[in-house]
């Protein structure tokens, strides 16, 4: 995606930066540097969480036991009698974002409380008003699992989510956007209908987390909750109302991960005084479309 025009902001990495799967390398804590740099290169902040493939343990080809030979890999590494960097069992979490944390100026991310563990990417942003610099929006970001552990948001973590944002916002009075990387099951009701749904790509059934552990049921009481955003699903890209707030896909973004779908982003514009949030997706090749006003 080209970050240059219209002019960003801040981006959002909504988890599955890397497929580390797909790495036969004892640390991808490179990959990620890789997949970041167009952002940091533009001097743009960010924040990321974290998706299924992220530290997934490397998945062995069966091509590589074949006729045609063992894989172009050396191990053990010539000179040495370690064994270490050939076992390939991913890089975990905490490994990861403690790379880009200690490393880059212009991230946001942050780890979330130690008790969260094994989820990580577990924080709020505050978005200040321009004009007189109080809180404007929240945004939440959270580990929806999967990789090294199960795909779910966990009691703890939605109890963690109840007690931050009463203590930021008890009154409701502020508007929150939510992120996390695997839809919540309220995505495959939602799809089933498409009742005054906006995307263009309804390609595939939504691959939701595996339980649901309390979590919708205090956003739906939260008013203040205008839309959550989530990513996993690469042949979506609606949105669709639900209750009083918006469930969002983004859109296949990297080059890497399953499918051939053009690539986009999804572009978030926020205002405020009097407070609106407004949504589209941008093509790689800079077409617009599926604008739809999440708030107003």
């Amino acid at each position: 995606m080209r970050l240059e025009s219209p002019a960003m902001n801040f981006v959002v990495y909504l988890g599955d930066v890397i497929t580390a799967n797909n790495l036969p390398i004892h640390n991808a804590s490179l990959y990620w540097e890789q997949a970041i740099s167009p952002t940091r290169a533009r001097n743009i902040p960010w924040a990321s969480l974290f998706g299924n493939h992220d530290d997934a343990p490397f998945e062995w080809p069966i091509d590589w036991f074949s006729s045609s030979g063992v894989p172009q890999i050396l191990c053990p590494y010539a000179n040495t009698s370690r064994g270490d960097k050939c076992s390939f069992k991913g890089t975990t979490r905490l490994e990861l974002m403690r790379d880009e944390i200690r490393h880059n100026s212009l991230s946001y991310t942050g780890f979330g409380p130690q008790n969260l563990w094994p989820s990580v990417s577990n924080y709020v942003l505050t978005v200040v008003s321009h004009d007189n610099k109080l809180p404007a929006m929240f945004m939440y970001f959270l580990d929806s699992g999967g990789g090294s552990y199960p795909e779910v948001i966990s009691t703890i973590q939605s109890q963690w989510f109840h007690n931050v944002s009463q203590e930021m916002n008890p009154d409701s009075s502020i508007p929150e956007i939510v992120f996390w990387h695997i839809p919540s099951k309220a995505y495959k009701k939602v799809a089933a209908r498409q009742t005054r749904c906006v995307g263009s790509m309804f390609d595939e059934p939504v691959a939701t987390q595996e339980a649901e552990m309390g979590m919708m049921k205090l956003l739906k009481k939260r008013p203040s909750v205008k839309a959550i955003f989530v990513g996993h699903n690469h042949g979506l890209d609606w949105c669709c109302p639900y209750k009083k707030m918006w469930l969002c896909y983004a859109r296949h973004t990297g080059y890497g991960g399953y499918g051939t779908w053009a690539r986009g982003a999804r572009i978030l514009e926020v205002t405020d005084e009097p407070f609106s949030l407004k949504s589209w997706i941008r093509m790689e090749n800079g077409s617009l479309h599926s604008e739809v006003v999440l708030s107003k």
